[in-house]
C-alpha cells in the first residue's frame, strides 16, 4: 500500500514532515519539535486532556503517539505536569507525537511554554496537519504499525529509505524497555497529590514504608502512594529480592512501565516470586500487574491495538461498580491462563480483557488500568487506600 494524502494538507508554504509506515503508507504534514527521524510503534490515545502527562509517561517508551483529539497544545506546558522523575533516564518516555491541527499559542493560566518549544527542549519529534481519524482507523484495522516520523525543514524525504527503516525496527514483542527508563539508584519520595490552592504537598507523618520497584514509574503514582501515608523508597527494576527485603518494607509496589512484560520478566519474575513468598503485601499497576501475573504462572499476550485513553469503563467485582479509568497498555494478561489461587477483580467493559486480579492465599493484588489517573478520571483512587488498608491489616 502506498497512499498519498495531499488532499488533506492544510495551507502551508511547504511540507516539512512525513509519517511513513512499514507497509509504505505515507502521511504528509508539518514538523513539530526537534528536526530528526524517529522510528517506533505508532499508537493512538483517545484522551481529550493531559497531553503533557501522556508524552512524559515512561510507559510510552518506544512509541509514537497519535492524539485523536484534534486540538493538542492549546494549553501550553508547565513544570508540574511531567510524569518522568528526574532520577529516571532523561527523555525516557514517548518518542514523538502525531496531531491533527497546528499547535496554537497557549491560553491557560498555568502555561509556561509553547508545546513546540517544550518538544524541542526534550528532543521530541512530531508531525501536525495529518488526518488523525484516518490513521486511527488504519491502526484499528491493522494493529499498531512500525513507523517513522521524519521532520526535515528542507522538505526532502527519501521515502523508500524511511520505509526500510520502519520495517527494520524490531517491534515491542520481546523488547525489554524497563531497563532503559528505570532509575539508576534508589531514592526516597515524599511528594503528595496536587491541589489548585497549594500545588504539591509533602508527606511528613508516614505510617508505613513502601518499596516501589521502578519499571518506569509515573510521578503521580508515587504521589498517590504518599498521600495514603506511605514513606516511599524507589529502587531500580533490577534490584534483587534480598536488597528489597533489606529495606524492611511494610508493602511492596510493582510499577507501570514499557515494553514486553515477558522480556522484563526474565529478571523480574524470580524477584517477585521471592517477594510473594515473604508474605509482605504487594500491589502492581499496569506492567506491575503483568509482572505479578507472570510470577504466579499466567501468560501475557500482545494486543491488536492496545488500550490508551482516559475513558475506559471497568467493572470492579468487589463493589459491582463501574469505574471510568485511564489506560495505557499494548500487552495484556490472558485471563484463561490464571491459576486456581487467583480471583478476577476487574474486567474491561470494552472487550472483557482482564483488568485486575487478587491472590486468594497471599496479600497481593494488581490492576491493568492506571488508578493515579494522570491524565484521567479519579474513580480508581480508592485502590491506593485499599493497598494501605492491606498493609495496616498485615501489620
Amino acid at each position: 500500500m502506498n497512499h498519498d494524502q495531499t488532499d488533506h494538507i492544510p495551507p502551508h508554504t511547504q511540507i516539512t514532515a512525513a509519517l511513513v509506515l512499514a507497509d509504505g503508507t505515507v502521511f504528509w504534514g508539518y514538523g513539530i519539535g526537534q528536526e530528526a527521524d524517529v522510528v517506533g510503534e505508532v499508537c493512538f490515545n483517545t484522551a481529550m486532556t493531559g497531553y503533557q502527562e501522556i508524552l512524559t509517561d515512561p510507559s510510552y517508551a518506544g512509541q509514537i503517539i497519535t492524539f485523536t483529539f484534534p486540538h493538542i497544545g492549546n494549553v501550553g506546558t508547565n513544570d508540574e505536569d511531567i510524569e518522568t522523575s528526574p532520577e529516571q533516564n532523561p527523555g525516557g518516555a514517548a518518542l514523538g507525537l502525531i496531531v491533527r491541527e497546528d499547535i496554537t499559542s497557549p491560553s491557560n493560566f498555568r502555561a509556561g511554554e509553547h508545546l513546540d518549544t517544550w518538544c524541542r527542549e526534550r528532543g521530541l519529534t512530531g508531525i501536525s496537519g495529518i488526518d488523525t481519524r484516518r490513521l486511527t482507523r488504519y491502526i484499528r484495522l491493522n494493529g499498531a504499525p512500525n513507523g517513522v516520523v521524519s521532520f526535515n525543514k528542507a522538505g526532502k524525504f527519501d521515502i523508500p529509505a524511511l520505509v526500510e527503516k520502519a520495517k527494520a525496527w524490531p517491534g515491542l514483542n520481546g523488547m525489554d524497555l524497563a531497563k532503559t527508563v528505570t532509575c539508576r539508584e534508589p531514592y526516597s519520595w515524599d511528594e503528595t497529590r496536587w491541589t489548585l490552592e497549594d500545588g504539591y504537598g509533602k508527606q511528613t507523618s508516614p505510617k508505613a514504608h513502601v518499596v516501589a520497584i521502578d519499571y518506569g514509574v509515573k510521578r503521580n503514582i508515587l504521589r498517590c502512594l504518599a498521600s495514603t501515608g506511605a514513606k516511599i523508597t524507589v529502587v531500580p527494576a533490577t534490584t534483587s529480592a534480598a536488597d528489597v527485603l533489606a529495606l524492611k518494607p511494610d508493602g511492596i509496589f510493582l510499577s507501570n512501565g514499557p515494553g514486553d512484560p515477558a522480556a522484563t520478566g526474565e529478571y523480574a519474575i524470580p524477584v517477585i516470586k521471592e517477594l510473594l513468598d515473604s508474605g509482605i503485601p504487594l500491589f502492581g499497576i499496569c506492567l506491575g500487574h503483568q509482572m505479578l501475573a507472570l510470577a504466579i504462572g499466567a501468560k501475557t499476550v500482545k494486543m491488536h491495538q492496545g488500550h490508551r485513553g482516559a475513558n475506559h469503563p471497568v467493572m470492579d467485582y468487589n463493589t459491582n461498580k463501574v469505574e471510568i479509568t485511564s489506560m495505557n497498555h499494548g500487552f495484556m494478561v490472558d485471563k484463561d491462563s490464571l491459576p486456581n489461587n487467583v480471583k478476577v477483580s476487574h474486567i474491561s467493559l470494552f472487550d472483557q480483557t482482564l483488568c485486575g486480579l487478587e491472590l486468594v492465599d497471599r496479600p497481593a493484588f494488581s490492576v491493568q488500568h492506571h488508578p493515579e489517573a494522570s491524565p484521567g478520571p479519579q474513580d480508581s483512587h480508592y485502590l491506593f487506600d485499599r493497598f494501605m488498608e492491606m498493609i495496616e491489616k498485615h501489620a
